[in-house]
């Protein structure tokens, strides 16, 4: 029963670390992400990463994702892709050229320095999308742009991944044509089940006489959506989001957000929370502190840089831009799935390995007081300048 007395620690110290950091005028998630390193192997040991933390942290990331997906403004979504678009590309275009070029600064030669930046254009928003939730900006423009963007990106970044193991890596090679083709397969059958199979779906099966059928309906539908996402070879976060939008257009919208919703946030997210700083390792960084230094400073500077290129070309204000491109910010659980990757392939060093994880832990710690700043300074100029009008 040790893993029942590692989730009341869980529960007890996020919701303390939160508080604490709310109090001090920050996001209340740096402070969970704090004390997860806090709680890990890497200061106190108290918890360690075992299956129960992995299966839980897993659940808790998607059903993040989901609710965004159901608070999603789907026309806004879609008024916004072109800057979506951009802000994925360029986000990964200067990432890729930055890490390359800290690879080849210490001396790692050209095929681990590639990795390096392929490594640096991995985004994950979930971090993001609680921010923009605390903050009520999860449904704006901007939050809308982070959502797509971070969709693309995954695309990009999974087939750029591929290129690099099919003609570097130590495995099977990969059809590049294979790859894009189930990319397509998933955006196809995920818009087409949205709009014909979910709502007759849920029709159907709430009418059931059991008890909540309604929100077990709709996370059948998340986790099934998540399940063809991995299959297709997409992020399963994707697939989550995907599954909210889809729900998002019904008339369950609601109802289901407002069950999933309390369980979400009171058992799952708290374990992601912690199980990210779970992955620190303070071993051997003593040798490498000039490498983790550099390549955490390039990581947020060309992931901020390329976002808020991207959305100031397409349209953007300065102060739009700039917190859509700390929403990218992050890379999370994606970049860590990466990171595992490349080590498997022989194209990360495994001397590396723990400098690149604690770069990826670096970003996802400095994304929520990022965002914060940018949005309250943007707060304070609106307010200024309503003052001054008046």
């Amino acid at each position: 029963m040790e893993f029942v007395l590692s989730l009341a620690l869980i529960l007890f110290s996020t919701k303390v670390a939160g508080h604490i950091s709310v109090r001090l005028g920050q996001p209340s998630v740096l402070g969970k992400l704090i004390v997860g390193i806090i709680l890990g192997p890497a200061v106190l040991g108290w918890i360690q990463s075992d299956p129960f933390i992995h299966y839980f942290s897993e659940i808790g990331v998607l059903l993040l994702m989901f609710l965004a997906g159901l608070e999603t403004d789907l026309d806004q979504l879609k008024r916004n892709w072109k800057a979506a678009f951009a802000v994925a590309v360029l986000g990964i275009l200067l990432p890729l050229i930055g890490g390359f070029g800290v690879g080849e600064l210490f001396g790692l030669g050209p095929t681990y320095s590639l990795f390096i930046g392929v490594l640096l254009c991995a985004t994950s928003v979930s971090i993001t999308v609680q921010v923009l939730k605390d903050m009520n900006r999860l449904n704006s423009r901007e939050g809308s742009t982070i959502l797509g963007a971070a969709v693309v990106d995954d695309v990009l970044v999974v087939v750029l991944l591929a290129v690099m193991i099919s003609f570097l890596g130590t495995g099977e090679e990969i059809s590049l044509g294979l790859l894009v083709g189930k990319k397509v397969i998933f955006f196809i059958g995920a818009i087409l089940s949205g709009w014909l199979v979910v709502p007759k779906l849920l029709d159907w099966l709430t009418k059931l006489k059991v008890t909540e059928p309604v929100i077990s309906i709709g996370l059948a539908i998340c986790f099934g959506y998540v399940y063809f996402a991995d299959l297709m070879g997409m992020a399963g976060i994707i697939g989550a989001f995907a599954a909210g939008i889809a729900i998002s257009q019904t008339s369950y919208k609601h109802t289901i957000e407002s069950k999933v919703e309390p369980i979400t946030y009171a058992v799952f997210v708290p374990v992601f929370f912690i199980s990210i700083g779970l992955n620190v390792s303070f071993e051997g960084v003593g040798n490498q502190l000039a490498f983790i230094i550099v390549l955490s400073l390039i990581a947020i500077i060309t992931k901020l840089v390329g976002g808020a290129l991207g959305a100031k070309v397409t349209g953007f204000s300065m102060k739009s831009s700039l917190l859509i491109g700390s929403g990218m910010v992050s890379r999370g659980e994606v970049a860590l799935i990466i990171a595992a990757t490349g080590l498997q392939e022989s194209l990360l060093l495994p001397e590396y390995f723990t400098s690149a994880v604690i770069t990826i832990i670096v970003t996802t710690l400095i994304a929520p007081p990022l965002i914060k700043y940018i949005i309250q300074s943007e707060s304070k100029a609106t307010q200024k300048k309503e003052t001054l009008n008046v």
